[in-house]
């Protein structure tokens, strides 16, 4: 069956038309002439069977359907033109992987080890997108994700890549020379919470033996970035990943306040489409993280 697609030079001509709700900017911009532009945008209304723009003496306008129909035109010749740019620079050889990341693991665990695995694969190409929630494979540009979780999602495959751990950090002048926090301490403090796990520090304390008033009050805030951050100001204690805060720790703007580190249930995944699995590229670098998740448990362990 013939796919019912519109042509792309339309969409072009549309995509700047509304972008610059003008006709005649279009033309400017497009090299052709404003009439050419009409053409196209009639062309493509015919073929919609949807006005696209409303015409009046002083130009034109979207309607409400031209302009969620603009949004979705946009990022898809978006994705087409960094497409054709990827092929013509690595010449067709090679691969592209798009992932999906939580940003502070993206930023303090996977970039700085990123240059490995260009090295030892330098034809494939990583690029990387913040994602805090998990999501649907269809209809985006991802190939994979990396994502905290108790499982990889339905539908999909999964590489378990390590699991995840909880301590408690905070500012040396809140913590005032105490190794640890006792019952009364807590019950004195401010928690900073995670938005996207909103009972984290009900179940961090559960696991302790702990009940804690106001154990769900405090400010929220989505990434561990931000919660490491605000507790460096003083602003409150912070739940985190002790190797998302490795340098914080070592440099003493941040000091931990419980003697263990505790268990979330979550794990760091590799997540991909079942379809994704054969892909060279894929393979590789899943191999590749998976070797890197080894290394770093087997440092962490060494006393």
């Amino acid at each position: 069956m013939r796919r019912k697609i519109p042509s792309t030079a339309a969409l072009t001509v549309f995509e700047a038309a509304a972008r610059h709700q003008s006709y005649t900017k279009a033309a400017d911009e497009l090299a052709v002439t404003q009439s050419a532009v009409c053409r196209q945008i009639a062309t493509l209304e015919d073929f919609l069977g949807v006005r696209l723009f409303q015409r009046s003496r002083r130009g034109v306008a979207l309607t409400d359907a031209g302009s969620g129909y603009a949004r979705q035109v946009r990022a898809r010749l978006d994705e087409v033109e960094r497409d054709a740019l990827t092929l013509m620079a690595r010449g067709g050889a090679g691969g592209t992987l798009e992932l999906g990341v939580v940003p502070t693991f993206a930023t303090r665990w996977l970039l700085p080890r990123l240059p490995d695995f260009q090295r030892a694969h330098p034809g494939i190409q990583i690029n990387l997108s913040s994602r805090t929630r998990p999501f649907l494979f269809d209809g985006t540009p991802f190939d994979a994700a990396i994502h905290a979780g108790v499982s990889a999602w339905p539908g999909t495959e999964g590489l378990c890549l390590m699991d995840e751990s909880l301590v408690a950090v905070c500012s040396p002048q809140r913590a005032a020379g105490r190794r640890a926090f006792g019952r009364r301490d807590w019950a004195a403090q401010t928690l900073l919470q995670q938005s996207t796990r909103p009972y984290a520090w009900r179940e961090w304390f559960a696991a302790q033996g702990l009940e804690v008033d106001g154990d769900l009050a405090g400010p929220r805030l989505e990434l561990f970035s931000m919660l490491a951050q605000a507790a460096m100001q003083g602003l409150g204690v912070a739940l985190v990943p002790p190797f998302l805060v490795h340098e914080e720790l070592a440099r003493g703007l941040l000091v931990r306040v419980s003697r263990r580190a505790v268990a979330s249930g979550r794990h760091y995944f590799l997540i991909y489409p079942e379809h994704k699995a054969g892909s060279a590229a894929l393979q590789a670098f899943g191999r590749w993280l998976q070797a890197q998740a080894a290394a770093a448990a087997a440092t962490a362990a060494t006393p």
